[in-house]
């Protein structure tokens, strides 16, 4: 059969990956067609019709300058999907857009399935009525979605988190800390992990207030977990002379970490399966202002994975205007000792481990779109 896979932002590219080996496992004659990135390109043998670097925009202000390259990039989407005439359009997070995409394709008569979903239900839940339309399967990364969706009366099924099984893999394929800081020209100091997100604006609003909070302590070592698809160049910008490192995963490197300063995202899971202590933290536009608009738009009690999987304070989130460099030294300063804060921390990723389970996320999505086509063809 052939799929056609999109995923917009690096993290659902990492997925994309693992659905596109699993898919073609399963069906050896499996023809996969994709909008994504360098994990999917490894995975399926080809280069993307449009890569996901290109795809990256965050902000009302970067979107509202791109906006005529968001519209080609759109269109360029729904007319390759019509071209591909796929027998199934599978969709990764990126909802702004690939709702859009899913639109077109639904109304030319290609199934749909949506593997990591909207988070509609921390806003926007107005979409959940859309994927209902557009949707035939959603498959989903988080524990707690289902029980939501049948709220709703809509249909969700838990497949796993793909997170536990990647962080697990990269963990053990590791190397050794002397072979790590070799490689890497790194002094053998604790090290601090930075992970100020993928995206360009992401970088230049979070990294200057983590270089500037794990200064505070000269006894660690900062490092920057670069993205392959980020520059040095911006990384030195906003993150001054920290060493930049770079690993086929960000686990490989948290495991030789004291802890880790992180953009709020998959990031604070992946960290939190690599049991490395964190502060989360979102600086955005940095307005008060703006933190009273989000609380009274979400509809959630935390913004973190950890958190809302555990349904419960595990991690510290720093969001806009509490996001700074004393705030962030003071969160990071117990972690970095065996505190109770550390401890309780660890703890919690316990919790978090034994609710998500050790299902095979990719294998079983793979196995539930493939089922549902070949009942599909059976109706035909």
């Amino acid at each position: 059969m052939h799929y056609f896979i999109i995923a917009g932002e690096a993290s659902g590219d990492l997925h994309g990956g693992a659905l596109a080996t699993a898919l073609k496992t399963l069906d050896t004659g499996a023809v996969i067609t994709f909008i994504g990135g360098n994990a999917m390109s490894e995975a399926v043998g080809e280069t993307p019709l449009l890569h996901c670097r290109d795809m990256a925009f965050m902000g009302f202000g970067e979107v509202v300058r791109n906006i005529g390259r968001i519209q080609s990039n759109l269109r360029f989407a729904k007319d390759s999907v019509l071209a591909a005439k796929p027998d199934a359009l599978i969709l990764i997070d990126y909802p702004s857009f690939n709702l859009k995409v899913a639109a077109k394709a639904h109304k030319a008569g290609i199934p749909v399935y949506y593997f990591i979903p909207p988070k509609v239900w921390a806003w926007k839940k107005w979409r959940l009525a859309t994927m209902r339309r557009l949707v035939r399967r959603v498959l989903s990364i988080l524990p707690f979605e289902p029980e939501f969706y049948k709220a709703e009366g809509a249909e969700a099924v838990y497949v796993g988190n793909p997170s536990v099984a990647e962080v697990a893999a990269e963990v053990a394929a590791a190397d050794s800390r002397d072979v790590f800081l070799a490689r890497h020209k790194l002094r053998d100091r604790p090290l601090v992990a930075l992970m100020p997100g993928s995206r360009q604006a992401e970088i230049r609003e979070n990294l200057p207030i983590m270089a500037a909070a794990v200064d505070r302590f000269p006894q660690y070592r900062g490092v920057i977990i670069g993205s392959s698809d980020i520059p040095d160049a911006l990384y030195a910008r906003y993150g001054g002379r920290l060493p930049i490192v770079r690993e086929p995963h960000a686990a490989r490197i948290l495991v030789h970490c004291r802890a880790a300063l992180v953009t709020s995202g998959t990031a604070t899971l992946e960290t939190a399966l690599a049991g490395v202590p964190q502060v989360a933290m979102y600086h955005g536009n940095g307005s008060e202002m703006m933190y009273k608009v989000m609380k009274r738009v979400l509809t959630i009690p935390y913004v973190t994975l950890p958190n809302l999987i555990a349904n419960r304070d595990i991690i510290p989130e720093l969001l806009l205007h509490q996001c700074t460099a004393d705030s962030a030294a003071g969160h990071l300063g117990p972690l970095l000792r065996d505190t109770p804060e550390r401890n309780a921390q660890l703890q919690g990723y316990s919790e978090i481990s034994r609710i998500l389970g050790t299902e095979n996320a990719a294998d079983n999505a793979a196995a539930l779109i493939i089922e549902d086509l070949e009942k599909i063809r059976k109706w035909r």
